[in-house]
């Protein structure tokens, strides 16, 4: 069996913790993330050989750093990378695809990235590894509560594992999902397992402009796809899809509500840092701030180095339109945090205003930044831990701690860390324009140039 993790998402109801340059199922709440303990349950499954990956072009070493931290490499051709999302049908045609002309007539299960599953989720995935062979699979979860933040599944017929699949439902109001729930109707987990032979063979059937991108073995012309969700576009279509019972602990973790119930509660109910006083059912993310909540329930409290979001807990899904009203006031605050990590490492924002910036620049061991420009702006290095190996107009020099040297706009030049430490540089930069796209390229081992 092979696996699939979609790993390009963005997850703006946890904002701002998740954001489009670190989204959260790279967020290291707990270690590991939630794409590392994705890509261990895939290992179960697969072994570390069997996995395949589809993520986009921001988040590709993400993904390849978080998978060296379990101590693993991904092959290049199980990493795909999407040029443009679009959504869950194509990506996951895509893989199966992939698996196909690689290894040939295969059995997948497809995981999002972003989940918590419970111990036994792939002992259950296993078990139904045969009833894929002529249906479409997906995994449901009983419900808990009458939740209006997913969709839902009514199973039919009982098959030898699991049950036909009646009807897919879509995100309900709370009356409606009582009704749901009482009816004994599944979430739906996101979670699938398919053969390429039953997929491939639905998929000419309901979407035969997809099965002519991916029914074939050339590389498919991405862009120019239609974005279609594999629920709308296939399952609630098909008559051969099944669904399977999870009977374990399963999250999406899409809001802070989410959050907050999967974590410790104190005895009045609160989670997180803080002292609270009077205070019950509160979830407070503020690592760097000593925070007091007095006289105040049930509310999410986040604070980062550049955002504060407050809310009721009760409306944690309104998170994502005040994503939208960012967005569409161009605000980067949605795309990137202080902290921005880069496949050599990350840098963090210190403090900017008008003319000038100043950030703290970490290079992993033996990592290079490119051989690069900048046009309007003038950089000041100074080494605070590690040495640095300074590449300016051709010429190149060490830099140890309390070193510096001074970059003038228009001056090619590279910073690379030859030592075994992680290399800090505070970087001073002055000019009129500050901004991340005034960046040339000359040479790049990413193959960003």
């Amino acid at each position: 069996m092979k696996s699939i993790i979609l790993a390009g998402g963005v997850g703006t109801r946890l904002w701002p913790l998740s954001r489009e340059y670190y989204p959260k199922q790279f967020i290291q709440f707990d270690d590991p993330s939630l794409f590392q303990k994705t890509f261990e349950r895939a290992i179960l499954l697969s072994g570390p050989q069997g996995i395949y990956v589809v993520t986009n072009e921001i988040q590709r070493y993400l993904v390849k750093n978080q998978i060296e931290e379990l101590g693993y490499t991904l092959p290049d051709d199980h990493l795909l990378i999407e040029p443009a999302g679009k959504n869950t049908l194509p990506a996951i045609a895509w893989a199966l695809q992939r698996i196909r002309i690689t290894t040939g007539s295969e059995t997948a299960a497809v995981f999002p990235s972003d989940h918590i599953l419970g111990a036994g989720a792939v002992d259950q995935i296993r078990a139904a590894e045969s009833l894929a062979h002529d249906h479409l699979v997906t995994f449901g979860i009983r419900p808990t509560s009458p939740h209006t933040g997913y969709g839902y599944i009514r199973p039919g017929k009982p098959l030898a594992v699991g049950n036909a699949v009646e009807e897919f439902k879509e995100k309900p109001d709370e009356k409606t999902a009582a009704e749901y729930v009482q009816k004994g109707y599944l979430w739906n987990s996101g979670i699938f397992l398919l053969s390429t032979g039953s997929f491939f063979a639905e998929l000419e059937h309901y979407q035969p402009a997809l099965f002519a991108v991916f029914g074939k073995d050339g590389e498919p012309d991405y862009p120019s796809l239609d974005a279609i969700s594999i629920d709308y576009g296939l399952l609630e279509h098909s008559e051969k899809v099944a669904v399977v019972p999870l009977t374990t602990e399963w999250s999406d973790l899409g809001t802070f509500k989410a959050l907050y119930d999967h974590e410790q509660h104190d005895a009045e109910g609160n989670v997180g840092k803080a002292e609270f006083i009077s205070a019950q059912g509160n979830y407070v993310y503020a690592p760097d701030k000593h925070v007091g909540l007095i006289g105040v329930n049930d509310l999410v409290v986040v604070d980062t180095a550049d955002a504060l979001l407050i809310c009721d807990n009760r409306e944690t899904e309104q998170v994502k339109a005040l994503v939208g009203r960012y967005n569409a006031a161009g605000d980067p605050v949605t795309r990137l945090h202080r902290q921005v990590h880069r496949p050599w490492g990350s840098y963090t924002v210190l403090e900017e205003g008008g003319p000038y910036k100043i950030k703290r620049v970490t290079v992993k061991p033996g990592e290079k930044l490119s051989l690069q420009l900048h046009h309007h702006r003038s950089e000041h290095w100074v080494v605070v831990r590690g040495t640095a190996e300074v590449e300016l107009n051709g010429e190149t020099r060490l830099l140890r701690k309390g070193e510096s040297t001074y970059v003038h706009a228009g001056m090619c030049h590279r910073l690379k860390n030859p030592g075994v430490i992680p290399l800090d540089v505070i970087e001073v930069q002055l000019g009129e324009y500050l901004d991340e796209d005034d960046i040339v390229r000359f040479d790049d081992q990413y193959g960003r140039a």
